[in-house]
């Protein structure tokens, strides 16, 4: 029996959580019998708390799972992928409009290679992305003052809040998450497009 050992750049439920459900749907594509053992690690992203642009989060997801890599390393601990993920906003003026979108990153890496993937992205109310751009207040803080609960990013997230729970936290980083992997498990695929391009 293959094991696929995937570490995440985070300890919280929802990411690591994430990672899991992900890896439960790909896991197969490894092998018949492959079976995948994930464990969360905190590490720093080297961002914001509250990345505010596409660029800000890729480097966040990268970051997480290098230093992520540089730990395990350096500790000695055997691993197949290192997943970094995160989420923020992105920015966007459409129409003379400034739109401001959550959306979640991950980027996976082995020790050869590393693969991006997002989850979609959901539109902030103006009101919130506003307590957030322009008032440095960290989106989870603020999700939780416009909803009136706390501690949200640990449970349902912004997305679930914004979507009435239709799309969870943990939902958007599955999503990303089996997007990063895809180059691992199709890698045919990845690899007939690679050599048809030249």
């Amino acid at each position: 029996m293959n094991t696929l050992r995937i570490a995440v750049g985070s300890a919280r439920r929802p990411k690591v959580n994430a990672v899991r459900e992900a890896a439960a749907l790909f896991t197969a594509q490894f092998g018949t019998g492959t079976i995948c053992e994930v464990n969360g690690y905190e590490v720093d992203s080297g961002v914001s708390h509250t990345p505010s642009s596409r660029e800000e989060l890729m480097q966040g997801a990268r970051q997480r799972a290098e230093a992520l890599e540089a730990k395990l390393r350096g500790d000695g601990v055997v691993v197949d992928f290192f997943v970094g993920v995160e989420g923020g906003l992105d920015v966007v003026v459409e129409g003379g409009i400034r739109r401001v979108f959550l959306e979640s990153w991950a980027y996976v890496c082995n020790r050869e290679r590393g693969h991006f993937g997002c989850s979609g992205s959901i539109e902030l109310p103006p009101a919130l992305a506003e307590k957030v751009l322009s008032q440095g207040v960290e989106l989870a803080a603020a999700i939780d003052e416009f909803a009136g609960a706390v501690g949200i990013r640990d449970g349902q997230g912004a997305w679930g809040v914004l979507s009435r729970n239709l799309i969870s936290r943990q939902d958007s980083f599955r999503i990303a998450t089996i997007a990063a992997f895809a180059p691992f498990y199709n890698s045919a695929m990845y690899r007939s497009a690679a050599a048809a391009a030249g």
